[in-house]
């Protein structure tokens, strides 16, 4: 969806129309959503388990669903271009706006971290402890809060206003990709004009930046792999473990709170210690150069597979050695704790790898295809996610056929999520590798083209 949002924003509404349109169907969302829960947690009988078309609460459901969509909708539009018009709040050619830029990717994260600790911490509990149509009306305030605080900023907003009869930049950045690829030698013809030589030159320099960035693309869709699993399979491990402190049990997604939380310590220690160090010692104002970091984040979050795969191991002796290896909903002796480096590690990744992803498909897109840059960035996610699904799947046919134990079993005592582990420890190595290898020879856009 942040692929479609970015091309109708930067081909059509632009990036502070499109936020609006995003912040008014996220309030419509969550009213909807708010409204739908409510009615049907007053009628025990439906459920969205049952066939829509024998319920006679079939109207409720669909309501539910409709009002999801939109939401869905809402992100796409939103999540490409509230980044991309934040930071085109800042100059490029003025060296003081361009290192405050850097920092406010880095920043973004910080409360991006601090809404997500919000969402499990505290709306999950109103959800499963107050109710559903409250939590969702706890959302659907919060939006409309942020709504209004954007609204009240318009006066002090930089609006970049499209050239009048300028081309779509689609389209111009599709007749430069072909025609890169009728001429690869790269010469206008001498019998047109300057400036239009100039005009022809500049798009299909254009292109040849767009298309530099989709192997850079492709060699971190292993890293939404990676982050797939703190929801899903870190959650399930999680499970299993003692989750008491004292005389009060954890919810396994309470401990997904370690995530964010590394982000919103690491931020501040890199912004303001790490950053400054390094420049000193690099003379790059960011500190690393923006693929430098991603690839340290790259490191950390393969490490972090190779810890989680050697706890996954360590559980798994705990269940053999007190003999609950068949027993699928026994409470593993074994505390909760150990889960914390895993959650950790990612976290601190994510200041690199994330934050560092969001800036560069920024930076170096064109500037009226920004939008797009951040909806690459929001894409790797995506796939990333579709990529582990496939990938369990397959592993998943290939270990239960001929009658063997699955490496998901239900039963995770007798699954093996720590080969799963390693295996994507394996595959964050190569993606290290090609991502190396790829990069080595990039050549960064000059601030003049930003």
């Amino acid at each position: 969806m942040p692929l479609l949002g970015a091309f109708v924003a930067d081909s059509w509404l632009g990036r502070y129309r499109s936020i609006i349109l995003a912040c008014t169907l996220y309030v419509l969302g969550y009213g909807m959503i708010t409204l739908a829960s409510t009615l049907l947690s007053q009628r025990p009988s439906a459920s969205l388990g049952k066939d829509s078309s024998s319920s006679p609460f079939s109207l409720e459901v669909s309501f539910f669903y409709v009002s999801l969509y939109l939401i869905a909708l809402a992100q796409g539009v939103g999540k490409p271009c509230g980044l991309a018009f934040a930071a085109d709040q800042f100059d490029p050619n003025h060296a003081r706006e361009f290192t405050a830029r850097s920092s406010l990717f880095n920043w973004w994260h910080f409360f991006i971290a601090i809404g997500i600790s919000f969402a499990v911490i505290v709306v999950s509990y109103i959800q499963e402890n107050v109710g559903w149509g409250i939590g969702f009306g706890t959302l659907f305030t919060v939006m409309i809060c942020a709504f209004v605080v954007f609204l009240l900023g318009i006066p002090t907003y930089r609006l970049h206003v499209p050239v009048t009869g300028s081309d779509n930049p689609f389209a111009r950045l599709g007749r430069s990709v072909f025609a890169l690829a009728r001429n690869s030698s790269f010469r206008v013809c001498t019998k047109r004009h300057h400036h239009e030589d100039e005009d022809v030159a500049t798009s299909m320099e254009e292109a040849r930046c767009v298309l530099q960035l989709l192997p850079i693309w492709a060699a971190c869709l292993a890293y939404g792999v990676v982050i797939a699993q703190i929801m899903t399979l870190f959650n399930k491990q999680g499970r299993t473990l003692n989750r008491h402190i004292g005389g009060l049990e954890l919810p396994p997604a309470t401990l997904q709170v370690f995530w964010p939380a590394a982000g919103l310590l690491f931020v501040p220690i890199y912004d303001r210690v790490l950053v400054p160090a390094l420049r000193y010692t690099t003379g790059t104002p960011s500190g690393l150069t923006l693929l430098q970091r991603v690839g340290t984040g790259m490191v950390v979050s393969m490490v972090a597979m190779c810890v989680a795969a050697l706890v996954e191991t360590q559980r798994l002796e705990m269940a053999r050695k007190n003999n609950l290896v068949d027993n699928a909903m026994a409470t593993i002796p074994m505390s909760w704790a150990w889960l914390v480096p895993q959650y950790v590690m990612i976290g601190v990744s994510d200041v690199f790898v994330l934050v560092g992803m969001q800036e560069f498909f920024y930076d170096q897109m064109p500037s009226e295809l920004r939008s797009l840059g951040i909806a690459l960035f929001y894409s790797v996610m995506g796939i990333g996610g579709f990529i582990s699904g496939a990938l369990i799947s397959l592993i998943d046919h290939i270990t239960r056929s001929g009658g063997g134990e699955s490496w998901f079993s239900n039963n995770l005592n007798r699954a093996h999520l720590d080969y799963f582990y390693w295996l994507l420890a394996g595959l964050s190595a190569a993606e290290l590798a090609l991502y190396i290898y790829i990069t080595r020879n990039y050549v960064y856009k000059e601030k003049s083209q930003l």
